[in-house]
């Protein structure tokens, strides 16, 4: 029978050298070609007053980039689990730097929403859900923490891209920072992912280590995708207000778009030491466990935003929220390698992941008809918490299922 032992850490396989190559590579990648999901929230001010709309419209290209990507997490997830990552990503990442391209040329709230749905929304996903699914093929001692870095880079670009943004538009405008963008994604992704073409061994290959057993809990596949999409959407319906519309935020406040995408680098910069953190208590206590006390820490850090809008205090709320929030979304992953069939993982985990940024789309445009409605943020915020609560349910839900069965097998 094939073990994990010390000689795996020498040839490449699971938990070998390679593997922690490939990762560092994926987190380079992913931190590069995430500019598609953050930079349409730094220059949504921009846009709102270029194409005279109001911010419920302004918000829609990030809800429609969220529905591409969400879309694209399923058909590339799909794709990898049976063509294997770097054929997709290739395609994904050429889409991605085309649509950066095209959207700095719009001349249109409509062409650019359109752009940003079908070339930046589905490009971006090959950085998410499908290299987390390829990443947990690589590990079984830590995958915990290869995941929740491998959905690191994501938060590395929102902590890189919102920070340097601005500077460029200052001189230049958000149409050239665009169409550089564009270019950085093509010139540095694609030999990046050619860096990727070997295939994720698989259980039962020959010379592969044994996968870890599936654990077991008293739901099928089935009843254990719904809970996890309710799950996500729940959570990302939350996390969306402070992400997407923090910016808008600090310039209704009179703090300005530089602060407020300081904010947003700080809270996804946080949101790292987060995920990597989750990642290692994954390992220790379980990815459910771990689910429930983000969710929790971050329904409680959201409720900080209300009472504390000044300038230095939305500072350290917004760095509390990255550190209580960033390990949430990646735990779904880690359950979905846990509790289901590997050679399911690509479309499962890209299934889940949809739903939490189905989440991340509703939410952030949802929070803006809320404030054209109120004329604040303060309703959107506790809207946030509403969501938050039904997440909480569903994770409450999933540890008494597994309770019971492992009561049951005892």
């Amino acid at each position: 029978m094939t073990t994990i032992s010390g000689n795996a850490a020498s040839g490449p396989g699971i938990d070998s050298v390679y593997a922690w190559t490939r990762l560092a590579i994926s987190v380079l990648m992913a931190t590069i070609g995430g500019a598609g999901l953050w930079a349409v929230v730094v220059v949504l001010p921009a846009v709102q007053a270029e194409f005279g709309v109001d911010r419920a419209a302004a918000s829609m290209p990030y809800t429609v980039t969220m529905v591409g990507f969400a879309l694209g997490n399923v058909l590339v997830g799909r794709a990898i689990d049976r063509f294997g990552y770097w054929i997709p990503a290739l395609l994904s990442s050429l889409a991605l730097g085309a649509g950066f391209l095209l959207a700095s040329r719009s001349t249109s709230i409509f062409a650019f929403t359109v752009v940003q749905g079908l070339f930046i929304g589905v490009g971006s996903s090959a950085i998410f859900g499908p290299l987390i699914a390829d990443i947990s093929h690589w590990f079984n001692r830590r995958r915990g923490v290869a995941v929740t870095v491998a959905a690191s880079g994501n938060y590395l670009a929102g902590a890189v891209w919102p920070s340097a943004m601005p500077y460029v538009m200052q001189s230049e405008g958000w149409r050239f920072t665009y169409a550089l963008i564009g270019v950085i994604c093509l010139v540095t992704m694609v030999p990046l992912i050619l860096m990727l073409r070997r295939r994720a061994p698989r259980e039962g290959a020959p010379g592969a280590p044994a996968s870890r057993p599936v654990q077991p809990i008293s739901l099928s596949p089935s009843q254990l995708q719904v809970l996890l999409v309710v799950a996500g959407f729940g959570c990302c319906m939350a996390m969306s207000m402070p992400q997407v519309h923090i910016v808008a935020y600090c310039m209704d406040l009179g703090y300005g778009v530089a602060h407020g995408a300081d904010m947003l680098s700080i809270m996804l910069a946080a949101g790292v030491v987060s995920r990597i953190g989750s990642g290692f208590l994954a390992d220790r206590i379980g990815a459910v466990k771990t689910l429930l006390i983000g969710s929790a820490l971050q329904g409680l850090s959201l409720f900080f935003y209300i009472p504390f809008d000044g300038l230095a205090s939305l500072y350290v709320v917004s760095l509390v929220f990255g550190l209580s929030q960033g390990g949430i979304v990646p735990c779904y992953a880690i359950i979905v390698r846990d509790y289901m069939p590997a050679k399911e993982a690509g479309q499962r985990v890209g299934i889940v992941l949809m739903a939490t940024v189905f989440g991340m789309a509703v939410g952030g445009w949802m929070s803006g008809w809320i404030y054209d409605l109120t004329g604040s943020y303060a309703a959107a915020f506790l809207n946030g918490i509403a969501w938050n609560v039904v997440n909480l349910a569903a994770i409450l839900l999933l540890i008494w299922r597994a309770r019971r069965r492992v009561e049951a097998l005892a």
